[in-house]
């Protein structure tokens, strides 16, 4: 399975009055993480939006286990979790400095027509995403 690291830039405006990353911008990295994974297939977010085409999130999970704080070394890791030609789960590990998860979760996706929000088939409206995406998940 192809996995993804991407560091992160812990800003302080990030943070909360405890001095801990806000759990909203988990998610933030999440699409930073998303992002990055699916250049890395040579793919592009962009282009598929040309086609009037987008890809909202239909459920995310989030488990917090270990603070992140101001300063501290991050990355976020991604792969794609689940994949079935239609909807597509990413799943995400924030490790901290010491190679520790301190954040894991999943985001799920759909691609629809942007004006309708019709869902679209991403393995008939994009078959260059529906082999890359089959071949990440080679060797599991």
């Amino acid at each position: 399975m192809k996995k993804i690291r991407t560091p992160i830039e812990v800003r302080y405006q990030e943070t909360d009055q405890m001095g801990v990353v806000y759990h909203a911008n988990y998610l933030v990295w999440f699409e930073i993480g998303r992002t990055k994974f699916i250049e890395s297939l040579g793919l592009s977010y962009t282009e598929m939006e040309k086609n009037n085409v987008v890809s909202p999130v239909t459920d995310a999970t989030i488990s917090f286990k270990k603070p992140i704080r101001y300063g501290e070394d991050v990355a976020v890791v991604t792969w794609v979790e689940a994949y079935n030609g239609v909807r597509t789960t990413y799943g995400y590990q924030i490790i901290n400095g010491d190679g520790e998860t301190a954040v894991s979760g999943t985001t799920e996706h759909v691609i629809v027509h942007k004006e309708s929000f019709r869902p679209l088939s991403l393995r008939k409206a994009f078959p260059s995403w529906h082999q890359a995406y089959l071949q990440s998940k080679e060797g599991e």
